[in-house]
């Protein structure tokens, strides 16, 4: 594939997420989009209609739409969108991204192509634009799909190693990989046999929006008295959260004044509701999604707020709430693998607490340790705060998407 000639002024991206989706990669791909529509580039986006983390089934009607946003020109395109999630209809989802999001690149070609993944489809489909167009293409990694699928149970060994055939073609398709986590380096490297410098960090930056309530009228309109220590926890509800020990957690805080707070949506969650009816948890409550404002400002009326993570998921994510987590001021009691990339990240914040996953018991306990040490978590707030003002500034960050994407066109 050549490197671009002359200057960049055009960018395709493609991805399977993206505005007025709030949640997961969506709001990183629409602010990179938009902050380079700023920056005076023409910007591009081939995408799907909304769906995530809801997983809400469309109508078939209509196909496609075109519209503007931001000074982005988005074209969207149906896909196939499961009820629950297995192998068999991710695949479905994927193919019919990958399909009709073809019908969705525009006439006039780009100067570089940008890819994203969690979706295969979305970087095969950056690939397959930057051939037919003859021009650079680079892929940013929010997850690693083919051990994610393996890691989070959704398919055994010889699925995930089909899926990450695909995404290892797409990334070596790619003047430049750019991968949000560290940890993400190997699997390229040594799986997918691509140069170290071809693959470059590019962090999640704090998606701060200031909080539309203060910590006393958000909890009076949630009905959290002041007496109750509020353990949140925010974001998709999937296999890969392994939410379960949660509620197992809070089984074991019955008759404390310890609230567990599920805040978010996801195809799980219907199980998780039945599952906290069926165990009599009264101090569990569910909350749907909050938009930009009031999410900021539940998080920072709770106490202490959750991570947690199914026990084989370890270098394949960053979840990306964590941002506004450390944002919030609040602090983070995690229930994930010791080696994994969240319990890097938020040890290098020293941004809250790590324990084992699956260990309901070491999660009440860590709870406890904060609710009963105000001034240890005050700390830990502090320095996930301080963490997200000097390390994740979008400002700071969005300037080496740009430098990413300014690499890429230049081939390397």
């Amino acid at each position: 594939m050549s490197a671009g000639a002359g200057p960049l002024r055009r960018i395709l991206i493609t991805s399977s997420y993206y505005w007025p989706e709030g949640a997961g990669t969506a709001p990183y791909v629409t602010g990179l989009a938009e902050h380079l529509s700023e920056r005076g580039y023409d910007v591009a986006v081939s995408t799907t209609f909304p769906h995530y983390p809801s997983w809400t089934p469309r109508p078939l009607i209509p196909l496609g739409t075109s519209e503007e946003q931001a000074g982005v020109r988005i074209r969207r395109r149906w896909l196939y969108v499961p009820a629950r999630q297995s192998a068999l209809q991710r695949a479905a989802y994927e193919g019919s991204m990958f399909a009709l999001g073809a019908t969705a690149l525009p006439l006039r070609r780009p100067d570089v192509v940008l890819g994203f993944i969690p979706s295969v489809a979305a970087a095969s489909l950056g690939a397959l634009a930057a051939r037919a167009y003859r021009r650079p293409y680079g892929l940013i990694v929010h997850d690693l799909v083919g051990p994610g699928a393996q890691q989070s149970g959704m398919a055994g060994q010889r699925v995930s190693r089909a899926v990450s055939r695909v995404e290892l073609a797409a990334a070596r398709a790619a003047t430049g990989v750019g991968i949000i986590a560290e940890g993400f380096r190997t699997y390229f490297e040594e799986v997918g046999h691509i140069p170290s410098e071809r693959i470059h960090r590019v962090r999640t930056w704090t998606r701060r929006v200031e909080p539309t309530q203060d910590r006393a009228s958000a909890r009076g309109e949630m009905g959290w008295p002041d007496g109750e220590f509020i353990c949140l926890h925010a974001g998709n509800m999937g296999r890969k959260q392994g939410l379960d020990s949660v509620l197992e957690a809070a089984a074991l805080l019955a008759g404390t004044n310890v609230r567990v707070v599920l805040l978010g949506d996801g195809n799980d969650r219907a199980r998780l509701r039945e599952r906290a009816a069926a165990l009599g948890l009264h101090q569990v409550t569910f909350a749907d999604f909050a938009g930009p404002g009031r999410y900021e400002s539940l998080l920072a009326a709770a106490d202490v707020l959750i991570v947690n993570q199914a026990p084989s998921v370890a270098d394949m994510s960053l979840p990306s709430k964590l941002t506004s987590y450390f944002a919030s001021g609040q602090p983070v009691v995690a229930a994930i693998a010791p080696d994994s990339e969240t319990a890097r990240e938020i040890g290098q914040a020293q941004a809250g607490i790590v324990v084992p996953p699956a260990d309901a018991r070491a999660l009440a306990d860590a709870l406890l340790a904060v609710r009963d040490d105000p001034a240890r978590g005050a700390g830990l707030g502090e320095h996930g705060l301080r963490f997200a003002r000097d390390e994740l500034a979008p400002a700071k960050i969005l300037e080496t998407y740009e430098r990413f994407a300014l690499r890429v066109h230049a081939g390397g």
